[in-house]
């Protein structure tokens, strides 16, 4: 294969970085900012290349040794081998170059990065697969095969006793998961096959197991179908198929960023798009008049439910963005919306400028969809104020924002 020697000049958005060899981009992973770097071609196309780095020349002073030992091969981490307070500054030039790109705004300021007191062992919920021995690990770096795992630095150690005190025979096992409330310890194991047969697990240690039929409906065989977590004093409870985030310290600081830019007022209509198990809308109930939830996930719903128990001010509607959102009859004041990371579809931000919102809080974990879904809101007569890095996912490329927009009119 093709050698070459490149300087690499910024990080790209999606972990790779940025270099130029005879004026075509060329994509190199595991390299920085300002690296002279010797690479090997792998991929050729006509407007770009990618590369593997064979030797790091000049490294960069903000280059550290890995911690892990599968760092470089399994794909849950990219960004081990960069100093934490570089991944801070990284995740602002990746936002304001997407925004730049794809929004179109050049003079937008990017605010500093709220960075994660707890960068290692964080993550409250993993997804496994199984390699062709039956062994569990994670999708390899390159997005063909699994890895099988004998160590992991950003599991949260809850889930790593769980892990290693795993005992799995089944050959109809697809994929498994762990979750754990940070604050109340409990566990979930949710399991995922090609039938509706529950394998044989052995695990020496408190823990409720979900089977995860293909439909998405839980069958719970040991302990109880959900986990119960405190975030900011509120506790809540999460089931085997509904979305939480996955760092749960860092989620008190994304609540109060929501908050900052939110500003909710006390006879204020609040509608809490794709809503989850209601942690935001929750959060601010009894700040504001009314709360509206929405989800299209009917564990989700049932959850946020739950979680609303005798608070008569929050109603929540299950069904997808684009169809419940026609139906809202009420005068709405504020928006807080966290899609998943493809971003919101054209006809539920169509839908969302026309109930003339006087606040919309967004809550992104893809930058380019957060610039896309701007751009769009920019020409339904928007203005982005200000953007908030806040870092749920140290050690990877993935970069969580919360934006505020407003009428430009006001």
């Amino acid at each position: 294969m093709k050698t070459m020697q490149v300087q690499v000049s910024a990080m790209a958005h999606g972990g790779e970085a940025l270099a130029r060899h005879e004026g075509k981009v060329v994509f190199v992973p595991y390299v920085l900012p300002g690296e002279e770097v010797l690479v090997e071609l792998t991929e050729e196309r006509a407007r770009y290349s990618r590369a593997r780095p064979i030797e790091i020349i000049a490294p960069s002073p903000d280059r550290i040794e890995p911690r892990c030992q599968h760092f470089g091969t399994c794909g849950g981490c990219q960004w081990q081998h960069i100093v934490y307070e570089r991944q801070a500054t990284l995740r602002e030039e990746i936002l304001q170059s997407q925004l730049t790109r794809i929004a179109h705004l050049p003079d937008m300021s990017v605010e500093r990065t709220l960075v994660a007191a707890e960068p290692w062992n964080y993550r409250n919920h993993v997804q496994l697969h199984l390699d062709e021995d039956g062994r569990p690990g994670f999708i390899a770096a390159e997005g063909r095969g699994v890895v099988p795992i004998a160590e992991c630095h950003i599991m949260h150690p809850l889930l790593w006793d769980a892990f290693s005190a795993l005992e799995i025979d089944f050959p109809d096992l697809e994929r498994l998961s762990l979750r754990a409330g940070i604050a109340t310890g409990e566990r979930m194991l949710i399991l995922e096959t090609a039938g509706h047969t529950a394998p044989g697990i052995e695990v020496d240690l408190p823990i409720s197991c979900v089977l995860l039929l293909r439909d998405g409906t839980p069958v719970t065989y040991v302990g109880d179908s959900y986990v119960t977590e405190t975030l900011a004093g509120r506790s809540l409870r999460i089931s085997a198929a509904s979305f939480f985030q996955v760092h749960t310290s860092q989620a008190e600081q994304l609540l109060a960023t929501v908050e900052k830019y939110a500003n909710p007022q006390e006879d204020d209509v609040l509608l809490d798009l794709y809503c989850g198990v209601g942690t935001f809308g929750l959060y601010l109930s009894d700040k504001v008049a009314q709360v509206i939830g929405i989800d299209s996930s009917e564990p989700a719903i049932e959850d946020a439910r739950f979680n609303a128990e005798g608070m008569a001010n929050i109603r929540y509607l299950q069904g997808s963005a684009e169809d419940v959102l026609p139906s809202i009859e009420e005068a709405i004041d504020l928006v807080i919306l966290d899609p998943p990371r493809q971003g919101v579809s054209k006809e539920a931000l169509a839908a969302l400028s026309s109930l003339a919102p006087s606040r919309v809080v967004y809550v992104s974990c893809d930058p380019a969809t957060l610039a896309r879904d701007t751009g769009r809101m920019i020409q339904a007569g928007y203005e982005l104020v200000e953007v908030q890095p806040v870092d749920m996912f140290p050690q990877t490329y993935h970069i969580e924002a919360v934006a505020l927009l407003r009428p430009s009119s006001q």
